[in-house]
């Protein structure tokens, strides 16, 4: 298989990413709303606990590896990428998997009322630090275009600039809002339950949000090439 190819089916995979943990968070969306409802709204927030975890690490994975595929283009030199990194996005992976474990150990019984806020704590920090991530992929997208002089895709690469940018604002909004949702949850407020369920839907909308901002950049970039 060519270069040409294998670039192809990466970004098409990264691009699938995107999608997925979209859905991921439209998953959480919904589930958290059923829980808000009354339908068994502990068993509710775990699996919701869980569904947000997985889609966080596939944010992260996607993400992780279209870093790399930009600072390390296969048969080009290295783009130049001065004061970007992916380092944030380790944390990602981390709060994603603790949040999985978190939400298993609520689903089976051991004090889901103080784990499942604390995974949305968690979830909520990892927002924030993270926030400007899809930011500096599209930064990082336009600059690998810029430096093979290869030219934007026009209004599809305007309109991932201005997603990806409103993105980072959202993102980092969220998390400091679900933050507080979750200390507030965690001390025993009255409507804990309800607090960490809306947590959990803003999480799940924030990540529909950046997700389908994600995609729009990694399609806006390979429409580019």
């Amino acid at each position: 298989m060519s270069i040409t190819s294998r670039e192809s089916a990466f970004r098409e995979t990264a691009a699938y990413g995107g999608l997925i943990d979209a859905i991921g968070g439209l998953a959480t969306v919904v589930i958290a709303i059923v829980g808000l409802s009354g339908v068994n709204a502990p068993m509710m927030a775990s699996i919701a606990t869980i569904v947000f975890g997985v889609a966080l690490l596939v944010q992260g994975g996607t993400m992780l590896s279209e870093y790399a595929q930009i600072i390390f283009p296969a048969g080009s030199r290295a783009t130049n990428v001065e004061g970007f990194g992916g380092s944030s996005l380790s944390v990602v992976f981390l709060v994603g998997v603790a949040g999985i474990v978190l939400g298993v150990l609520s689903l089976l019984g051991i004090e889901p009322a103080t784990l499942t806020p604390i995974a949305a704590i968690a979830f909520g920090s990892a927002l924030v630090l993270s926030s400007n991530a899809v930011w500096q992929l599209h930064v990082l997208s336009q600059e690998s275009l810029r430096s093979r002089d290869q030219m934007g895709a026009g209004g599809s690469e305007i309109l991932a600039s201005e997603m990806a940018f409103g993105s980072a604002g959202i993102q980092a909004l969220s998390g400091l809002a679900v933050i507080v949702l979750g200390i507030l949850a965690i001390a025993g407020t009255a409507n804990d339950l309800t607090l960490n369920l809306v947590a959990l839907l803003a999480l799940g909308a924030t990540i529909v949000f950046t997700g389908g901002s994600l995609s729009a950049t990694l399609l806006s970039f390979m429409r580019s090439r």
